[in-house]
């Protein structure tokens, strides 16, 4: 048994289980302290039972007009809970406040090409992919972001994956064939 609840300061003393892992991405206290005093609602923990922390998810909001958007800077679940549905939940819940809290047009994230296993999940849930970041991930920028993980391969590109939230009624957020629209880091920065 699990249950989804906001995310806590003092989760931060308790995330191991869940951060250690390869594709998880790492973080200082005070950048994800930073993204709970500026977007609490779009921070949660699934938590066991027995209060062991399986997984979290952390967004945020950002853009300007059309382009205002939920955004996905890191889901991962502990490896002993994954494949039950976890980050599905968590997903939906980030999605269900960028659209009732914040009223954004579409909820983005970025994953490495490499993580086949992601990009199924992800689109599995209604994301498709906007556009390719050439060397998103790379060791000569500190890249990074939600759904990646470290950077123990070198340079790598990154999707850029996106569902229309109900705002987006004409669906101007996504494209077809995003895997041939290339750009570079700093042309989405």
């Amino acid at each position: 048994m699990s249950s989804l609840r906001p995310f806590h300061p003092l989760d931060l003393l308790r995330l191991n289980l869940a951060n250690l892992d390869v594709l998880t991405e790492n973080y200082e206290i005070s950048f994800y302290l930073s993204y709970l005093a500026k977007w609490p609602t779009l921070m949660s923990v699934m938590e066991s039972s027995q209060g062991k922390i399986m997984g979290y998810i952390m967004g945020k909001a950002e853009g300007s007009a059309k382009d205002w958007h939920g955004h996905v800077t890191a889901v991962t679940v502990a490896p002993d809970y994954r494949r039950l549905g976890l980050a599905k939940t968590m997903m939906d819940e980030l999605e269900r406040v960028t659209t009732s809290v914040y009223n954004g047009y579409f909820v983005d994230l970025y994953v490495r090409v490499s993580n086949e296993i992601a990009i199924r999940m992800y689109e599995g849930m209604g994301y498709s992919v906007y556009r390719t970041v050439v060397e998103y991930y790379s060791s000569s920028i500190g890249g990074g972001g939600g759904g990646g993980g470290g950077n123990e391969g070198g340079d790598e590109d990154a999707y850029d994956m996106r569902k229309p939230m109900r705002r987006d009624k004409h669906r101007k957020s996504v494209r077809e064939n995003g895997r041939e629209v290339k750009v570079f880091p700093h042309e989405v920065w």
